[in-house]
């Protein structure tokens, strides 16, 4: 693909539970090759792909794939448990601003549902953009088709050391890159899960430690940010699809009013701050869990 580094050197050092970096650098569009060296001779085929996918015409494209025909299947396969609550706040979001998502993580389909039910139902320019940990999605080659064909190469960028600490390198660029689609862009929605990793306990109004790494990036950027709560997807696909015509549990998506973060920005660039933020974001999330729990819970 013949990417050229068009970016300077610099030193991040990486939170060690979410590889995130915790110091000021200049974003940049492309990684360092000292950055690229670090990866696998497939792992650089599955992320230069997915780079340029979600660049310029390339992205405006799969944009236009994903309100047109993946949100359509998703929608086919929903509609009779769907419920969707705050939508309003979507809506009143400004589209000059990036937007960041805030939710809950319990199922492989979390965004999937979300970002249909944005495309569906409302008429703002988006631009999908979902960080992952890049196992499976970046080290195999059903991962890439997945991406590809499921999400329209938007589960990106991909985050490495996580599962190999020696690829803290190249995460410095994901870190950059995320923080600069957070911080400018036309459209521009990312969602992110503070929790890091699904959430198994078969309690849906049960959450995971948040990690303060997307606590950085908030503090850095500064995007505009909405709480989601998500219940009642399940993990199985073909259980999920049958569910839908012969009666299962509503899904429901609660979107929140958009946070007021600004305590946070002029507090210390530590991770005691990004921790701070992370867990005030996450107990937005909950707020909006207990008011699911009232409407859906079984008495």
């Amino acid at each position: 693909m013949g990417l050229e580094s068009k970016t300077k050197n610099s030193s991040w050092p990486m939170d060690s539970k979410c590889a995130l970096d915790i110091t000021d650098s200049r974003p940049s569009i492309d990684p360092t090759t000292e950055e690229l060296a670090v990866l696998t001779r497939f792992e650089r085929f599955a992320f230069l792909q997915t780079h340029e996918m979600n660049q310029g015409r390339w992205k405006r494209l799969w944009a236009w794939c994903q309100r047109h025909i993946g949100s359509r299947w998703i929608q086919v396969v929903t509609y009779n448990l769907m419920k969707v609550y705050g939508l309003e706040n979507v809506e009143a979001a400004s589209v000059e601003r990036p937007l960041m998502l805030i939710a809950n993580h319990r199922s492989f389909f979390d965004m999937y549902a979300v970002s249909s039910v944005l495309f569906r139902r409302t008429r703002r320019p988006m631009m999908l953009f979902f960080p992952v940990r890049a196992r499976f999605f970046y080290e195999t080659l059903l991962g890439v088709l997945i991406n590809f064909l499921g999400g329209w190469w938007s589960m990106y960028p991909p985050i490495f050391a996580e599962e190999n600490p020696e690829k803290r390198v190249f995460d410095k660029f994901s870190v950059r890159r995320l923080t600069d689609l957070c911080h400018e862009g036309f459209g521009h929605i990312i969602g992110f899960h503070p929790e890091g990793t699904r959430n198994l306990s078969p309690d849906p109004y049960s959450y995971l430690r948040a990690q303060p790494g997307v606590g950085k990036i908030i503090k850095d950027a500064k995007p505009q940010v909405i709480p989601v709560f998500i219940a009642g997807l399940g993990n199985r696909a073909l259980k999920q699809i049958i569910a839908n015509w012969r009666g299962g549990e509503p899904v429901r998506i609660h979107f929140g009013q958009q946070l007021d973060l600004s305590e946070f920005y002029t507090k210390a660039d530590r991770v005691r701050t990004y921790k701070e933020i992370a867990d005030f974001v996450m107990s937005k999330v909950a707020e909006l869990g207990e008011i699911d729990r009232a409407k859906f819970e079984k008495k």
